[in-house]
């Protein structure tokens, strides 16, 4: 009868624990997917303007923010009349009062006259097959794809009103991860952008969400399987005793 006691006591704990994981797991998952609602914005990358960092058809996430807080290697989601008014997906190179030239020494990007790599880039071509040079007004953003042989970008528009710089206001969004595939991951900020004035900006909270929902996962199988898994080791247990009664006997 003790022994009996102390299985119950260990089973009603067991089921006590396995509840708690799977309502905390709960909390974990849906708060998750709940925070990123609220954070990011799906998008379907349309084309490969943006290859290789982002391929045509692959999912990704752009959180929510305002223009004002692009940062020059960011990947950013914008709408502009004068570029069509789609959603549109680029790399920002310059800010406002920046001079953005290609080529210089080597074939390289240069920003305000210091030479900047560019490693999300394919190929060991120059950094763009046409040379330019665009000084960038206040208030703007001057944007290029990172296949820079067929992207339409801001050396598409040189010639209109702020050669090719779009206005911070049209920033919808800014790139933190690719959401499909798996394997793509979060993007990274590129460290060559880092030494100029600003920096480079942090990567969001796309990280912590995966996390939280990874976790709450783990925690509502691991709770849920408590009880099946229970239930049957307490049968090949009780199946062992019956032997060794029926053997004494």
């Amino acid at each position: 009868m003790e022994s009996e006691r102390e299985e119950d006591g260990r089973g009603r704990l067991g089921s006590t624990l396995s509840g708690l994981a799977v309502a905390v797991g709960s909390v974990l998952f849906l708060g998750g997917f709940g925070w990123g609602a609220l954070v990011y914005q799906p998008y379907t990358v349309p084309t490969d303007s943006m290859s290789p960092t982002v391929a045509a058809g692959e999912r990704v996430l752009a959180q929510r923010l305002d223009g004002d807080r692009v940062r020059r290697g960011d990947v950013v989601v914008f709408r502009d009349a004068d570029w069509g008014g789609s959603p549109m997906i680029k790399r920002v190179v310059g800010v406002g009062g920046d001079t953005v030239a290609c080529c210089g020494d080597g074939g390289g990007l240069t920003v305000n006259g210091e030479s900047v790599e560019e490693p999300y880039l394919s190929g060991r071509g120059p950094a763009s097959p046409d040379a330019f040079t665009a000084k960038v007004p206040e208030g703007r953003i001057f944007l290029l794809g990172d296949e820079r042989m067929g992207s339409l970008d801001s050396r598409t528009h040189l010639k209109d009103p702020g050669q090719g710089a779009v206005p911070r206001s049209a920033v919808v969004g800014r790139l933190d991860a690719i959401a499909w595939p798996l394997s793509g991951g979060v993007i990274e900020r590129p460290e060559s952008f880092a030494a100029l004035p600003g920096g480079i900006s942090e990567v969001g909270p796309v990280r912590w969400m995966a996390a939280s929902i990874a976790a709450g996962a783990a925690l509502i199988l691991g709770g849920a399987a408590y009880g099946p898994l229970a239930r049957l080791l307490g049968r090949r247990g009780a199946g062992r005793g019956r032997a060794v009664v029926d053997a004494g006997s």
